[in-house]
This record gives C-alpha cells, structure tokens and sequence, in this order.
C-alpha cells in the first residue's frame, strides 16, 4: 500500500475538520459532547496540519486534481513552500482556538454550540482549501466558503442589532473585494481561458495589464486583510465575535489576504515593479499609524486589540513593499531579507494576537465585562490569565526576547539597506518610513502597557470583580500552546530562519538561510556580525541573572528593615480604585496630539446641571469621509432604478424587447 503523499494528509484534515462540523450539527445542543469532544479533535488536527506543513516546506511541490466541482471544472490543488508555510501557521492558531474553545463554549453564546462548532470547523477547512487551491474556481469556492462561515460566526450572537450590523458589514466588504478578486484571475488567464494557476503562470502580462492585475489583487486581498482603507469592518466584527473567533479572525483569516497578495504578486505574475512597492510602503505605513493611533485611545479591550491588529498588518504589507522594491531593483539577497521579516511576522502576529484574544476571552467570561473602565486588579483573581495576557502584551510590544521583538528588529534591518537603491528619490523617503515604524513600535508598546495595566494591575474597580474565576483547564491548555509558540519563536530564530529560508528561495530564488548559519544557531546575523547581531538566549539569561540579583539583594539586605505606612496620597486618607489612570486618561495624550485623525464629538456640562454629564465619542474619518458618500450614492441609484421596477408584468416585457433588439445592433455590427 502506497505512503499517502504530504497533500493528501492535508487534503484528510481537511475532510477531517469537515466531519467534525457535520458531527457538531449531529450534537447541536449537546455542550459537553461539543466542547469536550469535538473541539479537543479539531484542535488535534490542528497540530497535525502544524507539522505536515513544515513538513510541506522541506518537500518538492506537489499537485493533484479531485473529483469535485463541476464538468470540465474540477479543483486543482497543489502544496508547494508558500502554502506550506501558511498551512503551518493555520494548524498552529488552530490547535491553540480550538482547545480553548473546548472551555470557552460553555452556553453556545447566542447560537446551539453544535451549530458554532460546524460553522468554526467549516471555516478552518475554507481557509486551508484556500491555501492549496491552484486554480480560481476551486480558490473562490473556499474563498467564499470561508467567508460566509466567518460572517456567521461573527453574528453568533444575532440577536442584538449591533452585531448583526458588524456581521452585515464584514460580509458586504468581503464580497466587494471578491469582485476585485475575480476580475484579477480574469486578468491573468489573458483570454486563454485556463483558469488553473499553472496556466496563469506561463502568461506573461505587459506592464500595464500587470499592473491593473496588481491593483485590483490589492483590492480584493486587502479588503480581507484590512488594509486602510478598507478596515472598517474589523473593529467592529472583532467585539462582535466571540472571542475565539476574534482569536481565528485576527490570528489567520487576516493573513489569508497577505497569501493571496503573495501570491499574486510573487508567484502569478512575472514582473514586480517599484512604484507598486512604494504604494505597499505608503498604505501600509499609513493603516500601522492610523491602527496603533486608534488602538492607544480604546475603552473597549477587543475593539483595542482589533485596531492593534490593523497596525500589524499596516506593518505586514510594509514588509511587502519594501520587498517588492528591492526585488524590482535586482537586489535578491535584501529582497529575501524582507520578505523573512514578512513571513516572521505572520507567524509571531499569528501567536501572540490570538493569545491576547483568547485572554480577554476568559476576562470576558469570569467578569461579564471588556469595558476597562470596570475592570482593574484582575491578577489576584485570575493569575494564570494575567501572566499568559502579559507575555502576549510584552510579544506584541516588540521586547526581546520574544517573537515580535525578532520580526520587528528584521524588518528595521531591512530598512538599513535602502540607501543601497539606486534611486535618489526613494533614498530619501524610505528614511523617513523607517522613523515612522520606530514610531509605530513606540506607541505599540504604550498601548500594551495600557491593556494589560488597565485590566490586571491596581485595584478592583467593580465589587464583583473579586468573584471572578481563573481559566478553565482546556482554556490553560490554548494558553500554554499559544504561549510556547511566542517564546519559541523569540528564543530559536536561527532555526526558524532556515525554514522561512525554503520559502524565500521557492518564492524569489534566494534566502538568507546560508548567512545566518555561519554564525551558529545561537546568533542571528541576517547580513554579517559587523552591520547587527542579536542573541536571544544570552539576552534571556542577561535578564533572569538581573531578575535574580535583585530579589537576592532585597531578601538580603531589606527584607525585615522596612516599614508599611499609609501614604499621604494628596489629601485623601484613603486610596481606592477611583484614584487609578482610567483608559481614557491614559489616551487623552494620543488622542490630543493625534486629533486630525479623529472625528472627535463632546457633550460639555452646563454650570448649572444638576447632573453633569460630559462624554466624548471619537470615531474614525473615514465613515464620514468615504462610506458615508458613497452610500448616499448607491442609496440615490437605487431610488432611480426602483422607478423601472412598476409591478406591470407589460413593462417588464418591454424592457426586454428593447434590450433584444439593442443587442440585435451590436450584432449585426
């Protein structure tokens, strides 16, 4: 009997994660067998999808046809580095949701739990199709797929208005952008009408049609990943969902708008040209601004960490873009450079944003609260989820030595190299984008400080939050997964170089795989020890000796010598919860330096109120600025085309006779 192939065991979770679905709905209402049984399973083949995609990036590409579809239009699949690597992340984020899930759906959360668990199965298998899908219909079938079983999950709770409107929102975005996408494909099979990948890879587009492919690509890809400025979705789908789906929703099925970009760009079409960098560069560094200026002036911890997440992704495409020019001005090894920041970023982004999901997920559920202005002192009461909430924070703020730190310091390696670009211009832009990403760095670390400050430290400032519980085992269990791949990822680089290095050198032939093993696993040199080094086990060790020094030296020297006194404390005898920074306190800054980028709206108190209320709303410009023109737009369109629509079947019949005889013209011409 023949050894089944790293596709077709790929192909097995798939059908896999399927059949749980297909059992949740067996199980609708049953919850122990849901959560104990069905998500334990899916997060099981999660691991094993973790491992056949590394597996996968090590091994020739392969392909195959199955039997689905329609006649004469069955699905192509194939695995080659690029959706190896991206099948590894998906299985990664998977088992971690999954076996939180497992504690997490105790009540089903507005939906039978059977019914979320299909929905949650089917989105995984949509998202890894995606992935392996090697021709356009069988891409846009999981696409879609994928994207109806994310919108229901979203509206799981559809029973208040505002998430019904979030999920109404994300689903309308997504299939605008689905038009750019299949107008793209439409581009790049160049009227041959071979729609397989490997068709569309034996076009060669001039450099207009390339670039329109380019745009529309962009378009449709970026409407998923929640680039600006189609991101308006995502702050407000993320709250909406269940945590765990934010977890799904941020942690991978935004990547799967940098795959198809990926994609596209580096693998469908043959030419990459500067300016589509510099437009990555722009729009990207522009979304990392905008999210982590939003991010900073949050009350709402999900909405908080949504906006975080348009951030990363701003800082993603920078990556991209940068790789792009380099590649565009014949610079491979510096090419290879950014696009390892790129794909270091997805992973480590992957990690800690689905940890931090899942940590507000269990705040959300032992407190009934995600308003930080309610919540506060939560380290006594739930340690295990502040601690893992704190590695995800300190991750995501980019401090060594965990995982954001890495993909950060390589992406601010590769800005080091553009003066190399033998254009004047971009030599002296890029060096203002790469203070601005310093920037952006900044404000993430202000804000994380914010998040895990406001929920853990201090003082209660609810009475009920001293009855919240800590996580659940199967919720510990997502914690410590998720949790082990962000320190991994911070303290093995050298390692995770060599993987990132098969995917560079299949997508643009070459890596820095080879340079940064000169030096030994415990050192990573992306270029030479000369230009930076960093080591990340000797910074760990440098940082626990510190650690230990310190609590020698006080147990030695302090311990018994000092005294507790009430402190003076401005005046007040007593100091309590209400003395504590406030969320809103703690962005007034941003939020007065950043205001052109607000559409701030106050409610001032009267001297003479009896009850003074002042409120302050800030919402984003680009509702006001984009959207809402565009509504009244459509909104008049179709004013005027309900005046065709009389209810006369007579009417009705005339249109199309004249719409026959106008295509009898152009017929006949």
């Amino acid at each position: 009997m023949a050894t089944p192939t790293i596709l077709q065991a790929v192909l097995l979770v798939i059908a896999g994660w399927l059949a749980i679905g297909v059992l949740g709905l067996a199980s609708l209402r049953r919850t122990r067998v849901v959560a104990h049984g069905l998500f334990p399973a899916g997060a099981a083949f999660g691991v094993l999808l973790c491992a056949l995609g590394l597996a996968g990036v090590f091994s020739a590409p392969q392909e195959t046809v199955l039997p689905l579809g329609l006649p004469g239009l069955p699905f192509h699949v194939r695995l080659d580095g690029l959706s190896s690597y991206f099948l590894a992340v998906l299985g990664m984020v998977g088992a971690g949701v999954s076996a939180f899930s497992a504690g997490y759906f105790r009540k089903g959360e507005g939906t039978p739990p059977g019914l979320l668990c299909f929905e949650y199965h089917v989105c995984l298998a949509g998202l890894a199709l995606v992935l392996v899908a090697n021709d356009a219909y069988c891409f846009m079938v999981a696409w879609e797929t994928m994207t109806l079983a994310a919108t229901f999950l979203v509206m799981s709770n559809h029973r208040i208005e505002e998430i019904r409107r979030a999920g109404y929102l994300y689903f309308l975005i997504s299939h605008v952008g689905a038009l750019g996408l299949l107008l793209c494909f439409g581009l790049l099979q160049a009227n041959t009408g071979d729609y397989t990948f490997a068709g569309m890879r034996q076009q060669h587009l001039d450099t207009f049609w390339a670039s329109i492919a380019f745009v529309l690509a962009l378009f449709g890809f970026g409407a998923k990943a929640g680039i600006f400025p189609l991101h308006v979705w995502l702050p407000e789908a993320h709250p909406a969902a269940p945590s765990p789906v934010s977890a799904l929703m941020s942690g991978f099925v935004l990547k799967a708008g940098l795959y198809g970009v990926l994609r596209t760009v580096f693998d469908l079409l043959h030419v990459q040209i500067a300016w589509w960098g510099v437009v990555l560069l722009a729009l990207g560094l522009f979304t990392a601004l905008f999210g982590v200026v939003f991010s900073a002036i949050q009350t709402d911890m999900k909405r908080l960490l949504a906006y975080s997440s348009i951030d990363n992704i701003g800082l993603m495409f920078v990556s991209m873009g940068l790789a792009i020019l380099f590649r565009a001005f014949d610079m491979p090894a510096l090419a290879a450079l950014s696009l390892t920041a790129l794909l270091y970023q997805i992973a480590s982004h992957a990690a800690f944003k689905s940890l931090l999901f899942i940590a507000t997920g269990s705040v959300l559920h032992a407190t009934g609260e995600r308003n930080l202005g309610r919540l506060g002192g939560l380290i006594r009461f739930m340690p295990w989820t502040a601690w893992v909430a704190l590695l995800g924070a300190l991750a995501s703020a980019g401090l060594p030595p965990l995982s954001g730190f890495v993909s950060e310091w390589l992406l601010l390696q590769s800005f080091l190299f553009t003066p190399e670009l033998p254009n004047s211009f971009l030599n002296m832009i890029v060096p203002l984008v790469a203070a601005l990403i310093a920037l952006v760095a900044a404000l993430a670390g202000y804000t994380m400080v914010k998040f895990f400050g406001i929920i853990f430290l201090g003082q209660p400032r609810e009475a009920k939050l001293s009855d919240a519980h800590d996580a659940s085992p199967w919720e510990r269990a997502g914690f410590v997964w998720l949790a082990a791949m962000c320190v991994l990822l911070g303290l093995l680089p050298v390692q995770f170089v060599a993987v990132l290095d098969r995917v560079t050198h299949a997508m643009i032939g070459a890596g820095i795989g080879q340079t940064v093993a000169r030096n030994g696993w415990l050192l990573l040199a992306p270029v030479n020890i000369e230009r930076a080094s960093y080591m990340p086990v000797a910074f760990l060790l440098f940082f626990l000796a510190c650690c230990a020094l310190v609590w020698v030296l006080v147990r030695r020297f302090y311990h018994g010598r000092l005294r507790r006194a009430i402190p003076w404390a401005c005046g007040h005898p007593f100091v309590n919860a209400r003395m504590q920074d406030t969320a809103e306190g703690f962005g007034q800054p941003i939020r007065e330096i950043f205001a052109p980028l607000f559409r701030i709206e106050r409610q001032l108190p009267s001297p003479f109120d009896a009850r003074p209320v002042y409120r302050v709303a800030v919402t984003d410009r680009a509702w006001a600025l984009i959207y809402q023109p565009i509504e009244r737009i459509v909104t008049r369109i179709a004013a005027v085309a309900g005046l065709l629509q009389t209810g006369r079947i007579a009417v009705y019949l005339m249109y199309s006779f004249l719409v026959l005889i106008v295509l009898l013209i152009l017929v006949r011409r």
